[in-house]
């Protein structure tokens, strides 16, 4: 099929001011716009039907796979309104190729990268009035991929949906930039090798919620995950990649080795860390080496990244045996630095010179 083959639906409204009202306090995912995005795929006919519908309850057979199996992945990415009144989406390209990746791993069936940017961008443009105006306010995209043949077999199923939800969000930090606590998971893992830790599924996020559990009950705001393996060796957060910071202008970052969610943050401050003259090491990272770090002072910053919080300081590592603690020194300089110039490419006062932006054509004109 090709991205002329929508079909659309007109939604009815909501009123302005209902709207304008939510756009002024809108949270995170309390909220959504009047239209959605659904695509079909079969084994027979490949990817069809493509429509922009109304935002509503979807039909279901008790039987669809992905109920059952767990058949499941989706992205995350956001369309922020920039000073002009223009609309930006943040490299809807790679989170089209992640979210291929993991449909391979999920035995669902790839997307192509156009008609998954066609889709985000039909979205946006359709709802458009819904993109805050807000400061660090934006319109986080939610595209997803399910299993829906009806079949109780234990086998990948033959029928898909791709859908793209979008919800007004927003700033992730109300009060200012403040650094987190997070807790040292040892009794659970997030993933294990040959496993689905490198794909975006549901399950993933399913498993790492009674961790966070357990970390909200020691005082801290999420959780580390360190290989199953080797406990030692960190993976990463609950939902976000984490970077140290030490003293000789080096950032680590654990390596993409299968466990480890490949983000579209951290992809972006690589980049933007080596363009300072930085020198980024993607490798093993151990909680040895952060403790031993902070304490002779070679280690100075840690922070952890993903789409929903751009950057988020850390400030301690907590565990039942040690506290790795910054102290005043969090959050870190070059942590605030990298945070201010990727949300200035995104909101359009730092220049994006690697053109990591797609604008919407129709930004800034109601639907």
């Amino acid at each position: 099929m090709t991205d002329s083959t929508f079909t659309l639906t007109e939604a009815e409204r909501l009123p302005a001011a209902e709207r304008d009202a939510i756009l002024a306090n809108p949270g995170f995912g309390d909220h959504f716009t009047d239209h959605m995005v659904s695509i079909i795929w079969t084994a027979a006919d490949g990817w069809h039907d493509a429509q922009v519908l109304p935002y509503g309850p979807i039909a279901m057979d008790p039987a669809s796979s992905v109920l059952h199996y767990g058949q499941e992945i989706f992205e995350g990415m956001k369309a922020y309104r920039r000073a002009d009144d223009s609309i930006v989406i943040f490299r809807p390209e790679e989170n089209a190729r992640r979210l291929n990746e993991s449909a391979v791993r999920l035995a669902l069936p790839e997307l192509p990268v156009e008609l998954f940017v066609e889709a985000t961008k039909r979205l946006v443009e359709i709802d458009s009035e819904w993109v805050p105006r807000g400061a660090d306010q934006s319109l986080y995209l939610r595209p997803f991929m399910i299993a829906d043949e009806s079949f109780l077999g234990v086998r990948a199923a033959q029928r898909a949906r791709f859908m793209v939800i979008a919800s007004p969000a927003g700033p992730y930090f109300t009060g200012g930039v403040k650094p987190v606590s997070i807790w040292l998971s040892q009794d659970f893992a997030r993933a294990g090798h040959g496993g689905t830790g490198a794909a975006k599924c549901g399950g993933n996020y399913a498993a790492s919620l009674l961790p966070q559990n357990v970390a909200a009950e020691n005082g801290c705001q999420q959780v580390l995950f360190t290989d199953a393996g080797n406990p030692d060796v960190i993976d990463e957060l609950g939902g976000m990649n984490l970077f140290l910071v030490r003293a000789d202008k080096t950032l680590l970052t654990p390596a993409l080795n299968g466990n480890i969610l490949p983000g579209i943050t951290r992809k972006s401050l690589i980049q933007l860390a080596e363009d300072r003259g930085y020198a980024v090491e993607e490798r093993a990272v151990t909680v040895t080496e952060w403790r031993e770090g902070v304490a002779d002072g070679s280690i100075v910053e840690a922070f952890a990244c993903g789409t929903a919080a751009v950057i988020t300081p850390i400030g301690q590592l907590k565990s039942p045996d040690f506290t790795i603690d910054f102290g005043d020194k969090a959050p870190g300089e070059l942590t605030l630095s990298l945070r201010e110039e990727l949300t200035g490419i995104q909101y359009g006062t730092h220049e994006d010179r690697h053109g990591w932006l797609t604008e919407i054509p129709t930004a800034g004109v109601a639907a």
